[in-house]
């Protein structure tokens, strides 16, 4: 698509803000008007718009289409999303740790066990962990805790808990990495410690490598979503 406006810039609109192009707001791709809760969220989502040459690269709308979502898939489902992400903590990938007796035990217990107890001792819950991989259910008192944790979390919010779970496999991760002061790097390596200990094991091919550097890449973006409409 070629370019069709001259500026990019953001005004206030509705109680938010929103990016406009030539002075006229944006809509998202379900026609929804594109307002967003921080003066920086609708700056980021200016400077795509802004980037873009004589030619528009949809691949590079990364905030766009992480708003889009949070406007027309998350605003007025709440429900059906927390829903979907309270499964990640019935089988958090942090709970499920090798037997006593393996290498990859004491690896999953020096990084793993302090975030899981911190996560604990902050909400208040207990997990039950695990050796191997039969299921095990998690205290009901626990699911229902995180239940209300994600009730009080707004659109974008549970946007990109949606991602950063998928990504992790760890509802715990997720809830970790949308706090003002979460460390993406740290997190990540919880969450790929496994894949870690496997490409130690085996080495690691370039597709592979690609792929985790692509994942890290969404892991961050949906973190920096929450920090520019905190």
């Amino acid at each position: 698509m070629k370019r069709f406006y001259k500026e990019a810039s953001i005004e206030q609109a509705d109680g938010g803000w929103r990016a406009v192009l030539d002075g006229r707001g944006i809509r998202t791709a379900g026609g929804r008007a594109q307002i967003v809760p921080t003066e920086a969220l609708a700056a980021a989502l200016a400077a795509e718009w802004a980037g873009q040459g004589e030619t528009i690269e949809a691949s590079t709308f990364r905030f766009r289409d992480l708003a889009d979502f949070a406007i027309d898939a998350i605003a007025g489902n709440h429900d059906a999303v927390i829903a979907e992400l309270v499964p990640y903590a019935e089988t958090d990938t942090l709970c499920y740790r090798a037997d006593p007796d393996e290498a990859l035990y004491k690896r999953q217990t020096e990084i793993w066990e302090p975030l899981l107890s911190a996560f604990e001792a902050r909400l208040g819950v207990r997990f039950t962990r695990v050796s191997g991989i039969m299921h095990k259910p998690q205290p009901a008192a626990t699911l229902a805790r995180l239940r209300t944790e994600l009730e009080a979390c707004d659109d974008f919010q549970l946007a990109a808990l949606k991602m950063l779970s998928s990504l992790s496999a760890s509802l715990v991760i997720a809830l970790e990495a949308i706090r003002p002061d979460a460390d993406a790097d740290v997190l990540w390596k919880a969450a790929e410690l496994e894949a870690d200990w496997q490409v130690e094991l085996w080495g690691e091919d370039w597709e592979a490598t690609e792929l985790r550097v692509t994942r890290f890449a969404a892991f961050k973006l949906a973190m920096k979503l929450i920090e520019l409409a905190r």
